[in-house]
């Protein structure tokens, strides 16, 4: 064989977005965050890695509104990655037939990658298949990482003995302060539940934010999250770190 040919395999991630639904406490359509998609997407890419995006049902992916950067509200106009990924059809187009979750082969990835948004609240919580797929990942000594309103996955994953994921581990997910500002922004309230909340119901597990809307994750073994949309490339570079590049 010639020494200059490159036998390492390619990292592959599996990148989890959430399927369109419908606010309950809107009824606004919802699905997933720009940012929390692109960004890590990006990060992964630019390492070499293999990203592959599915959805749990499959079929086309939207994007919440205020995720856009050319929504007419400029909540999210700074975001020029998402803008160039929306507008490049090559990339545009991983999000207009997505590919379920069913049959995946967990030992096919190196690490799965959950982004947030708006729908994760209603179409994730209670999601028991989903959230035994991210369990399964984790107990088969894969780097599993969740973002944003993503991480609302880990009120309820559950592992082979019964335990809660993060039993005895430090994460972080979206802050009751950035809920607060959310809400005042669009001047009602948005969120069926609070994260921020609901994970200081938990015991034995260590839930942690830091200022609203600052870039920040936190990694805990194989366990990667990252707080709201601007700790999306955070929580690449540590699953990148975990798997040594």
């Amino acid at each position: 064989m010639s020494a200059n040919v490159n036998t390492v395999t390619k990292k592959k991630i599996l990148l989890i977005a959430a399927n369109p639904a419908v606010s309950p406490t809107t009824g606004w359509p919802i699905g997933f965050w720009w940012a929390e998609l692109t960004h890590p997407y990006w990060a992964f890419t630019e390492v070499g890695y293999e990203v592959e995006i599915r959805s749990p049902l499959g079929g086309a992916l939207q994007a919440d509104g205020y995720s856009d950067p050319e929504d007419d509200s400029g909540y999210s106009a700074h975001d020029l990655l998402s803008l160039g990924f929306k507008k490049s059809k090559t990339h545009a187009a991983l999000l207009a037939e997505t590919k379920s979750l069913a049959e995946v082969d967990v030992a096919a990835y190196d690490a799965v990658f959950v982004t947030g948004g708006q729908s994760p609240m209603v179409t994730f919580r209670g999601n028991a298949a989903l959230a035994g797929l991210v369990s399964e990942f984790y107990e088969a000594g894969k780097v599993t990482a969740l973002v944003c309103h993503g991480t609302c996955l880990l009120l309820e994953a559950r592992l082979a003995n019964g335990e809660l994921l993060v039993k005895g581990k430090t994460w972080t997910g979206f802050a009751n302060s950035e809920e607060v500002f959310a809400d005042g922004f669009v001047g009602k309230r948005i969120q069926p539940f609070w994260i921020e909340d609901e994970a200081r119901k938990l015991e034995g597990t260590n839930f942690v934010v830091d200022q609203r809307f600052r870039e920040f994750a936190v990694r805990d073994g194989l366990l990667v999250t990252g707080q709201q949309q601007y700790s999306g490339a955070a929580a690449a570079r540590l699953v990148i770190e975990a798997l040594g590049r």
